[in-house]
């Protein structure tokens, strides 16, 4: 089991920046994916970004390329999500998530929910225009 809880959400204004974290516990595998996700009221969740634990080796949608960030503690066990150039659209819950398989390099990134296994409860973010 892996427990995954979140902090740094918060209110910021557009075109700010905010870092997320996600402080990881439990029986994480060495090179399982990280994965952070948003969802914003009535809309779907939708994939942010990942990263592989171990090899530090990280994959962003177009949406967000240039601008968001994943990085990793591994003393502190953390991952962090660097949000910059912010946006009102980027208002969201933000969770972070976690595969209970590995994945290799070259291998494609799990980029759907349903292919983590561990969910963190989100923290939440909030842009003003």
């Amino acid at each position: 089991q892996v427990q995954l809880v979140e902090s740094g959400g918060g209110l910021v204004q557009a075109g700010g920046s905010l870092r997320l974290s996600c402080a990881v516990s439990g029986r994480l595998l060495s090179r399982a994916a990280m994965g952070w996700f948003r969802q914003a009221p009535g809309k779907e969740r939708e994939f942010v970004g990942a990263s592989i634990w171990s090899t530090r080796r990280t994959y962003y949608p177009d949406a967000v390329k240039g601008r968001f960030t994943i990085s990793r503690d591994s003393a502190k066990m953390t991952v962090y999500l660097q949000m910059n150039s912010l946006t009102p659209e980027a208002a969201a819950v933000y969770p972070c998530s976690s595969t209970s398989s590995e994945y290799a390099p070259g291998e494609r990134f799990p980029t759907t929910s349903h292919e983590y296994q561990y969910w963190g409860q989100g923290t939440q973010v909030t842009v003003s225009s």
